[in-house]
C-alpha cells in the first residue's frame, strides 16, 4: 500500500512515511491509494471473529510487508486490549461505547495504535522523534497515555486554555517524563493553525524530527474503523432494516474512518455527522459553500472546531463531489441547552447517561427515526460522562458516578508551559526546550 498527498497524487509513500512524517510538505493529508476491499465471506461472518481478529484483517492491507504478521499482530492484541460494547439504550437505538480505555475516551483507540507503530519504526533510528499534537479535550490524554514512557519518542500536546474540562486537564498536564503540555491562549484551531506551521517550517524541521498524532495522521484513522465493524458484529442487524452511524464531528477523524469502513465493505446505509454551535460541516452538507470560522466554546468541547483538517480527506475520498457526500451523510445541529434537555430526558426516559458529544449524536437518531420508523441507529458514545462531571452536575438533576481512573488524578501535580497563540512562541520553545 503506497499513501498520497490530498494535495498530489504523483508522489508516492510508504506507510512507515506517512505515519512518521505525519503531513507532506505540501500541507496536504496523506491518503491510501486505495481503500482495500474485505473478502464477503469475512463481512458476512464477522461474529467468529474476535475485535483483535478483526482488527488484524482491515490492519494488514494498510501496513502491507512493512511490519512483521507476528508484530502487527502483537501491536494489534495489545491496542485492542479493552471493549467497545455495543448497549441497547432504547428501541432501534443503540450505544457504542468507546469510553473503555485508560483515559475513558474514544481517541485511546487511535492513540495506542499509533504510539506502537511509531515506536516500532523509530526504534532503531538515531534522532529523537518529536509528536506534536493539538487537543480540544481527549485526543492529548490518550496521546499521553500512548506515548508515555517509550523511548526515543517526546510529546508536545498544545490545548486551549479554558476550553478543556477539569479531568481532562488533568490527562493532559500531570504524566510529565516524556511528555510536554502547552497551555495556548487561544482556541483549538489556534493549537491547530501552530502545529501545521511547525511542520512546514524549514529551521524548526532541520533541528527537530517531527511527527503529529492528531487525526492528521493516518495512523489514527485505521484502528478508528475497527470499531465499526465490532458494532456491526454485535448488532446482528436484520435485513430489512436500515443502518445509521450518529458520529460527534468535530475534526471529522471518526466519521472519515467510518467512510472508510463502509468502502471497505461495510454495510452501513447512512451516516449522520452530529455537530454542536461549531457546525461547519453540517452547513456545508446544507449549503454546498465550506465557509470556515472561529470555534465557539461549547459543553461539548472535543468538537469545538471551526475548521477541521479531516474535510479534505472526505472531500478526497468522493472526488470532492458535494451530490455523492450528501448521499452518505445527513446533517444535524444541537444547542448547549438542548444537550442538557437530552441528556435529562436519556436518563429519565432510559437510566442511561450520556457525554455531552454522544448526547448530541443520540439526538439526532430520535430526530431521524421520527420519519423513518425502518432504521436501527447506533451512536458513538466517545467519552465518559464523568469527564464532564464539573460542566454537568450543576446542569443535571441526577448524580454521574466518577471513575477511581479520574478521581486518582486529583491527586497529581499539573505541570505545563503557558504560550500565546502566536506560532513565532511556539516556534522559540521548540527550538530551545530540550
Amino acid at each position: 500500500m503506497k499513501y498520497f498527498s490530498t494535495k498530489n497524487k504523483t508522489l508516492a509513500f510508504s506507510f512507515e512515511d506517512a505515519v512518521l512524517k505525519g503531513l507532506p510538505q505540501d500541507n496536504g493529508l496523506f491518503v491510501p491509494e486505495y481503500l482495500p476491499q474485505l473478502d464477503a465471506d469475512f463481512l458476512s461472518q464477522l461474529s467468529r471473529y474476535s475485535f483483535q481478529e478483526i482488527g488484524m484483517e482491515i490492519a494488514r492491507h494498510f501496513v502491507g510487508n512493512e511490519i512483521e504478521t507476528s508484530i502487527l499482530n502483537e501491536i494489534i492484541n495489545e491496542v485492542l486490549s479493552f471493549p467497545a460494547p455495543l448497549v441497547h439504550v432504547e428501541e432501534n437505538i443503540y450505544s457504542l461505547e468507546l469510553y473503555h480505555g485508560p483515559t475513558l475516551a474514544f481517541k485511546d483507540f487511535g492513540a495506542r495504535f499509533m504510539a506502537r507503530i511509531m515506536h516500532h519504526f523509530n526504534k532503531n533510528k538515531n534522532k529523537k522523534l518529536r509528536i506534536l499534537v493539538a487537543t480540544s479535550g481527549d485526543t492529548g490524554g490518550a496521546v499521553a497515555s500512548g506515548f508515555f514512557g517509550l523511548s526515543g519518542i517526546e510529546v508536545v500536546i498544545l490545548y486551549p486554555k479554558g476550553r478543556v474540562s477539569h479531568y481532562q486537564k488533568k490527562q493532559l498536564t500531570t504524566f510529565g517524563n516524556n511528555i510536554q503540555a502547552i497551555e495556548v491562549d487561544g482556541s483549538f484551531d489556534d493549537c491547530q493553525r501552530m502545529v501545521k506551521q511547525a511542520f512546514l517550517d524549514d529551521e524548526i524541521n532541520k533541528v527537530c524530527s517531527l511527527s503529529s498524532a492528531n487525526s492528521i495522521n493516518i495512523s489514527r484513522l485505521i484502528p478508528q474503523s475497527f470499531y465499526y465493524f465490532e458494532a456491526a458484529k454485535q448488532l446482528s442487524l436484520d435485513k430489512n432494516k436500515s443502518l445509521y452511524f450518529s458520529v460527534p464531528s468535530g475534526n471529522l477523524g471518526n466519521i472519515t474512518a467510518g467512510l472508510y469502513a463502509k468502502k471497505m465493505g461495510l454495510r452501513i446505509d447512512k451516516f449522520i455527522s452530529a455537530n454542536n454551535a461549531n457546525d461547519f460541516f453540517s452547513n456545508y452538507l446544507i449549503s454546498e459553500n465550506p465557509i470556515f470560522k472561529d470555534s465557539v466554546i461549547t459543553l461539548s468541547n472535543a468538537m469545538d472546531v471551526g475548521a477541521p483538517s479531516n474535510f479534505y480527506r472526505i472531500l478526497d475520498l468522493y472526488g470532492s463531489t458535494w451530490n455523492n457526500i450528501v448521499k452518505e451523510i445527513n446533517p444535524y445541529v444541537l444547542s448547549d441547552e438542548k444537550t442538557i434537555a437530552t441528556i435529562t430526558k436519556c436518563y429519565e426516559d432510559n437510566k442511561y447517561i450520556l457525554d455531552p458529544h454522544g448526547a448530541i449524536a443520540y439526538s439526532s437518531l430520535k430526530s431521524y427515526l421520527k420519519y423513518n420508523k425502518n432504521l436501527v441507529g447506533v451512536f458513538l458514545e466517545t467519552a465518559h460522562p464523568a469527564k464532564f462531571y464539573e460542566e454537568l452536575e450543576r446542569r443535571v438533576s441526577f448524580k454521574i458516578p466518577i471513575p477511581n481512573e479520574l478521581n486518582q488524578l486529583n491527586e497529581l501535580n499539573e505541570v505545563y508551559t503557558e504560550l500565546p497563540a502566536e506560532f513565532e512562541s511556539f516556534k522559540d520553545y521548540l527550538l530551545n526546550t530540550k
